[in-house]
Protein backbone atom coordinates (compact mmCIF):
# COMPACT_ATOMS: atom_id res chain seq x y z
CA UNK A 1 0.00 0.00 0.00
CA UNK A 2 1.36 3.22 -1.07
CA UNK A 3 1.26 5.79 1.73
CA UNK A 4 0.39 9.60 0.81
CA UNK A 5 0.45 12.19 3.83
CA UNK A 6 -1.66 15.14 3.50
CA UNK A 7 -0.82 19.06 4.25
CA UNK A 8 -3.20 21.14 5.13
CA UNK A 9 -4.73 24.78 5.66
CA UNK A 10 -8.09 26.04 7.91
CA UNK A 11 -10.10 23.34 6.15
CA UNK A 12 -8.16 22.94 2.85
CA UNK A 13 -6.21 19.74 2.96
CA UNK A 14 -3.51 18.92 0.56
CA UNK A 15 -3.18 15.64 -1.23
CA UNK A 16 0.55 15.13 -0.86
CA UNK A 17 3.49 17.00 1.65
CA UNK A 18 6.15 17.12 -1.45
CA UNK A 19 5.41 17.09 -4.91
CA UNK A 20 8.25 15.19 -7.48
CA UNK A 21 8.55 16.47 -11.07
CA UNK A 22 10.37 13.86 -13.26
CA UNK A 23 12.25 17.09 -15.38
CA UNK A 24 10.81 17.20 -18.67
CA UNK A 25 7.56 15.84 -17.47
CA UNK A 26 4.80 18.16 -19.30
CA UNK A 27 3.38 18.79 -15.69
CA UNK A 28 3.02 17.31 -12.34
CA UNK A 29 -0.48 17.78 -10.53
CA UNK A 30 -1.61 18.05 -6.40
CA UNK A 31 -5.26 17.40 -5.77
CA UNK A 32 -7.18 19.65 -2.93
CA UNK A 33 -10.07 19.07 -1.00
CA UNK A 34 -12.35 21.34 1.01
CA UNK A 35 -13.24 19.28 4.33
CA UNK A 36 -15.34 21.96 5.42
CA UNK A 37 -19.29 20.53 5.79
CA UNK A 38 -20.18 24.65 5.52
CA UNK A 39 -16.93 27.06 4.70
CA UNK A 40 -16.30 28.18 0.86
CA UNK A 41 -12.52 29.20 0.46
CA UNK A 42 -10.67 31.61 -1.86
CA UNK A 43 -7.39 29.38 -2.68
CA UNK A 44 -4.53 31.10 -4.02
CA UNK A 45 -1.06 29.49 -4.71
CA UNK A 46 2.00 30.16 -6.41
CA UNK A 47 5.79 28.72 -6.20
CA UNK A 48 8.61 30.13 -4.94
CA UNK A 49 12.23 29.20 -5.13
CA UNK A 50 14.87 27.58 -2.70
CA UNK A 51 15.27 31.77 -1.05
CA UNK A 52 11.72 31.93 -0.91
CA UNK A 53 11.07 34.20 -3.95
CA UNK A 54 8.09 34.10 -6.21
CA UNK A 55 9.46 31.26 -9.27
CA UNK A 56 8.63 32.95 -12.93
CA UNK A 57 9.91 29.25 -13.66
CA UNK A 58 6.25 27.97 -13.70
CA UNK A 59 2.69 27.91 -14.86
CA UNK A 60 0.58 27.27 -11.86
CA UNK A 61 -3.04 26.66 -12.88
CA UNK A 62 -5.61 27.63 -11.76
CA UNK A 63 -3.61 29.98 -9.64
CA UNK A 64 -6.66 31.88 -8.18
CA UNK A 65 -10.29 29.90 -7.43
CA UNK A 66 -13.03 29.14 -5.08
CA UNK A 67 -13.23 26.19 -3.27
CA UNK A 68 -16.77 24.83 -2.15
CA UNK A 69 -17.50 22.77 1.14
CA UNK A 70 -16.54 19.47 0.73
CA UNK A 71 -15.71 19.42 -2.64
CA UNK A 72 -11.69 18.92 -4.65
CA UNK A 73 -9.79 20.67 -7.31
CA UNK A 74 -6.66 19.89 -8.77
CA UNK A 75 -3.77 22.24 -9.70
CA UNK A 76 -1.81 21.35 -12.68
CA UNK A 77 2.24 22.38 -12.54
CA UNK A 78 4.22 22.79 -15.87
CA UNK A 79 7.95 23.94 -15.65
CA UNK A 80 8.58 26.39 -18.63
CA UNK A 81 12.10 27.78 -17.06
CA UNK A 82 15.46 27.84 -18.02
CA UNK A 83 17.51 24.33 -18.52
CA UNK A 84 18.19 22.65 -14.55
CA UNK A 85 21.12 20.75 -13.35
CA UNK A 86 21.00 17.10 -14.90
CA UNK A 87 22.69 15.34 -12.27
CA UNK A 88 20.84 16.33 -8.98
CA UNK A 89 17.53 17.26 -7.84
CA UNK A 90 16.56 21.12 -7.22
CA UNK A 91 14.44 22.54 -5.01
CA UNK A 92 11.19 24.60 -4.94
CA UNK A 93 8.33 25.28 -2.88
CA UNK A 94 4.59 25.36 -3.50
CA UNK A 95 2.42 27.49 -1.27
CA UNK A 96 -1.37 27.61 -1.00
CA UNK A 97 -2.95 29.91 0.67
CA UNK A 98 -6.81 29.39 1.66
CA UNK A 99 -9.20 32.47 2.57
CA UNK A 100 -12.48 31.77 4.04
CA UNK A 101 -15.27 33.44 2.92
CA UNK A 102 -17.04 35.45 5.77
CA UNK A 103 -20.89 35.91 5.63
CA UNK A 104 -22.84 39.73 5.26
CA UNK A 105 -24.38 39.39 9.13
CA UNK A 106 -20.91 38.29 10.46
CA UNK A 107 -19.32 41.80 8.19
CA UNK A 108 -21.82 43.78 10.65
CA UNK A 109 -19.95 43.09 14.04
CA UNK A 110 -16.25 42.55 14.88
CA UNK A 111 -15.21 39.89 12.64
CA UNK A 112 -11.48 38.83 12.66
CA UNK A 113 -10.81 36.59 9.24
CA UNK A 114 -7.68 34.42 9.09
CA UNK A 115 -5.93 32.94 5.95
CA UNK A 116 -3.59 30.05 7.10
CA UNK A 117 -1.36 28.29 4.27
CA UNK A 118 1.04 25.41 3.48
CA UNK A 119 3.99 25.47 1.73
CA UNK A 120 5.41 21.93 0.69
CA UNK A 121 8.78 21.11 -1.05
CA UNK A 122 8.89 20.71 -4.97
CA UNK A 123 11.44 18.63 -6.41
CA UNK A 124 12.08 18.96 -9.53
CA UNK A 125 13.70 15.35 -10.21
CA UNK A 126 16.04 14.77 -13.67
CA UNK A 127 15.40 11.41 -15.50
CA UNK A 128 18.08 8.58 -15.53
CA UNK A 129 20.03 9.58 -12.20
CA UNK A 130 22.69 6.40 -11.08
CA UNK A 131 21.02 5.57 -7.93
CA UNK A 132 17.04 6.08 -6.52
CA UNK A 133 15.84 8.14 -4.03
CA UNK A 134 15.21 5.33 -1.73
CA UNK A 135 19.17 4.39 -1.56
CA UNK A 136 19.86 8.13 -0.64
CA UNK A 137 19.51 8.15 3.09
CA UNK A 138 22.18 5.29 3.74
CA UNK A 139 24.76 7.03 1.59
CA UNK A 140 24.81 9.78 4.03
CA UNK A 141 27.74 9.82 6.21
CA UNK A 142 28.35 12.34 9.74
CA UNK A 143 30.69 13.53 12.20
CA UNK A 144 30.83 14.91 15.03
CA UNK A 145 33.79 17.38 16.30
CA UNK A 146 33.70 20.58 18.15
CA UNK A 147 30.20 20.67 19.28
CA UNK A 148 28.74 19.99 15.70
CA UNK A 149 27.78 17.62 13.72
CA UNK A 150 28.16 17.40 9.88
CA UNK A 151 25.79 15.37 7.51
CA UNK A 152 27.58 14.62 4.29
CA UNK A 153 24.85 13.96 1.17
CA UNK A 154 26.74 12.65 -1.81
CA UNK A 155 23.31 11.34 -3.51
CA UNK A 156 21.61 13.15 -6.27
CA UNK A 157 18.70 13.83 -3.96
CA UNK A 158 17.70 15.56 -0.97
CA UNK A 159 17.40 14.03 1.66
CA UNK A 160 15.03 15.28 4.56
CA UNK A 161 16.35 14.73 8.31
CA UNK A 162 13.58 14.02 11.15
CA UNK A 163 13.73 12.65 14.69
CA UNK A 164 16.98 13.81 14.29
CA UNK A 165 19.28 12.84 17.21
CA UNK A 166 23.66 14.11 18.40
CA UNK A 167 24.58 12.75 21.32
CA UNK A 168 21.52 12.21 23.25
CA UNK A 169 20.67 15.66 22.06
CA UNK A 170 17.89 16.28 19.70
CA UNK A 171 18.52 18.22 17.04
CA UNK A 172 15.88 20.51 14.41
CA UNK A 173 14.54 18.73 11.21
CA UNK A 174 16.41 19.46 8.21
CA UNK A 175 17.35 19.00 5.11
CA UNK A 176 20.93 18.08 3.62
CA UNK A 177 21.25 19.48 -0.64
CA UNK A 178 22.16 16.76 -2.83
CA UNK A 179 26.17 16.67 -3.60
CA UNK A 180 26.59 18.58 -0.38
CA UNK A 181 26.99 18.84 3.52
CA UNK A 182 25.09 20.48 6.33
CA UNK A 183 26.30 21.19 9.93
CA UNK A 184 24.68 21.64 13.41
CA UNK A 185 25.29 22.98 16.19
CA UNK A 186 25.03 20.13 19.05
CA UNK A 187 22.76 21.39 22.33
CA UNK A 188 26.07 21.31 25.40
CA UNK A 189 28.41 21.15 23.04
CA UNK A 190 28.87 16.91 23.34
CA UNK A 191 29.94 14.36 21.64
CA UNK A 192 28.55 11.10 20.52
CA UNK A 193 26.16 9.00 18.49
CA UNK A 194 24.38 10.15 15.44
CA UNK A 195 20.74 8.68 14.34
CA UNK A 196 17.54 10.08 12.72
CA UNK A 197 14.73 9.25 10.19
CA UNK A 198 14.27 10.44 6.74
CA UNK A 199 11.27 11.22 4.65
CA UNK A 200 10.42 9.51 1.92
CA UNK A 201 8.59 10.72 -1.77
CA UNK A 202 5.59 9.95 -0.14
CA UNK A 203 5.81 11.66 2.62
CA UNK A 204 6.21 9.00 5.30
CA UNK A 205 8.72 8.29 7.85
CA UNK A 206 11.43 5.91 7.02
CA UNK A 207 13.25 3.91 9.74
CA UNK A 208 15.47 5.11 12.45
CA UNK A 209 18.85 4.40 11.20
CA UNK A 210 22.70 5.48 12.67
CA UNK A 211 24.30 7.57 10.94
CA UNK A 212 28.32 7.01 11.21
CA UNK A 213 31.77 8.46 9.09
Amino acid sequence: MMLVSSASAGGIALGATRVIYPQGAREATLSLTNTSERDLYLIQSWIANADGKKSSDFVLTPPLFTMKPKKENTLRIMYTGAKLPTDRETVFYLNSKAIPSVNKEALKGNTLQIATQSVIKLFVRPQGLPSTSAEAPARLTCKVSGGRVTVNNPSPYYVTLVQFHAAGQKLPNSMVAPKSSLTVQVPGGRSGAVNFQTVNDYGANTPKQACGS
